[in-house]
């Protein structure tokens, strides 16, 4: 299946009309988040070099035609218009990594309105899903107060492909490492994992089992020591562990039960054995609100491996997000549906120390010592630069997470941040909503006399 035709029937619908109109002007389209999801006070923006790459790849071929006109019971002829589209345009985006808020343009895409158009479902589908997963993955960094984390996710995420995100959106959020191999060789993510369950219960004893593993895998060893009774297999691998004399490095992993009261027993167990530099491991069902009740209650928890909730951002697995048309032809363009209404023109996002950020028109100069956040990542179908990495989106994260307010990197209630609009917008948006209302009244009152309609003019 080729990514040309993974997207929605609608695009290729209304792609094909504008074709067939001569509609080929440029066409700005912004692509925002509406709303925060309940339970977060920022986002961070993710899965731009994946839409890059989409975008930089276009091309209708004739394979894509056809797949086209079969879905539309269609003859291929009628479909040909769109062979041979590419994307040619321009993209303007927050860099991967950067904490972005309600309002403000994740990306904007500046094309022959065709082609534009045509890009509509697969950059939702990958900014919408990344920046959810890696809102979520910051968090819980944010409520490990410094441990370490580890991506566990790749066995519930849905699909292979959203697992090799999860485990880089991990990274880029400050992830330690991740047990997908596959991540961790193609992304270069450290890899990280134990034993399960299964392979103790293969064993005679829980004894068996540790010597075994440590036989087959010298250095630093990790036990799962919750398979039968925690605290006597906290006991065993203290005594492998000692005969052992591994150093450093090695640990033990709990996965089940209370955490908390585990964790101390587990402590008090290692330390009486003299290994007091084997770490304590702590999975199963975590995610950042279960790491947070744990660091905030004093449990002597080393490292957290997060997995299930993580890889689907289990209590905000969507955003409300668009992609609308806010300029055609030189022209901006809003919407005044009730509860959907967008801001026409072209932005611009300007960050300022200690203030909100300011959602402004693109050719605005700055406000005092602010800077801008959409830069031009692409231009002429592409790309301005070489592909971002994740250790710099990680940089970027870092910077933005220490800036922001402490109410909204709190985990419970947190209080998000609201960007402010500038005059300039504010104006533009006034006129063009009294222009498309006047037009309305207009039209109206020609229904009503039978007067033909007047041509629309599509201008504020």
């Amino acid at each position: 299946m080729s990514d040309v035709t993974t997207t929605d029937l609608y695009e290729v619908t209304m792609a094909l009309s504008y074709l067939r109109e001569d509609m080929r002007a440029p066409a700005t389209f912004s692509l925002f988040v509406r709303d925060l999801p309940p339970g977060r006070g920022f986002l961070v923006a993710a899965g731009l070099e994946p839409a890059l790459d989409f975008l930089a790849g276009y091309r209708v071929e004739r394979p894509d035609v056809e797949e086209f006109a079969d879905a539309l019971r269609r003859p291929v002829r009628g479909l040909e218009p769109l062979l041979g589209l590419a994307f040619e345009g321009e993209v303007r985006a927050v860099p991967e990594g950067h904490a972005v808020f309600a309002g403000e343009p994740l990306l904007e895409v500046t094309a022959p309105l065709p082609q534009a158009q045509l890009a509509e479902t697969y950059l939702l589908n990958q900014v919408c899903h990344q920046t959810a997963v890696a809102s979520k993955a910051a968090r819980c960094v944010l409520a490990a107060a410094g441990r370490p984390v580890v991506d566990f996710s790749l066995r519930r995420t849905h699909g292979p492909w959203a697992g090799l995100q999860a485990a880089r959106l991990g990274a880029l959020a400050g992830f330690a490492g991740t047990s997908n191999v596959a991540a961790a060789t193609a992304l270069g993510i450290p890899a990280s994992g134990t034993m399960a369950h299964s392979y103790v219960e293969a064993f005679p004893g829980e004894e068996e089992a540790f010597r075994a593993f440590a036989r087959c895998h010298p250095g630093p060893v990790t036990f799962l020591v919750d398979t039968y009774d925690t605290v006597a297999g906290v006991e065993v691998a203290a005594r492998v562990l000692r005969d052992l004399a591994r150093g450093p490095g090695c640990a033990v992993r709990l996965d089940s039960g209370d955490l908390d009261a585990l964790a101390r027993r587990a402590r008090a167990v290692l330390d009486a054995a003299g290994l007091t530099d084997v770490r304590i491991v702590a999975s199963g069902g975590l995610d950042e609100y279960g790491v947070d009740r744990l660091v905030r209650a004093g449990a002597p928890i080393d490292v957290y491996a997060v997995g299930t909730r993580i890889g689907v951002a289990a209590d905000a697995p969507y955003l409300d997000a668009a992609y609308k048309l806010v300029e055609y032809d030189g022209r901006p363009m809003m919407k005044l549906s009730s509860a959907k209404v967008t801001a026409p023109g072209r932005k611009q996002v300007f960050r300022r120390a200690g203030q909100p950020d300011v959602v402004a028109l693109w050719q605005e100069e700055p406000p005092d010592s602010a800077r801008p956040l959409l830069r031009t990542v692409m231009r002429g179908g592409r790309r301005t630069g070489a592909p971002d990495h994740w250790r710099d989106a990680r940089e970027r994260l870092r910077a933005d997470l220490a800036a922001l307010p402490a109410a909204a990197r709190r985990i419970d209630a947190p209080e998000p941040v609201r960007p402010v609009v500038s005059p300039a917008l504010r104006e533009l948006t006034a006129r063009v909503r009294a222009g498309l209302e006047a037009r309305f009244l207009r039209e109206s009152a020609d229904a009503d006399t039978g007067a033909p309609a007047s041509p629309p003019t599509g201008r504020g």
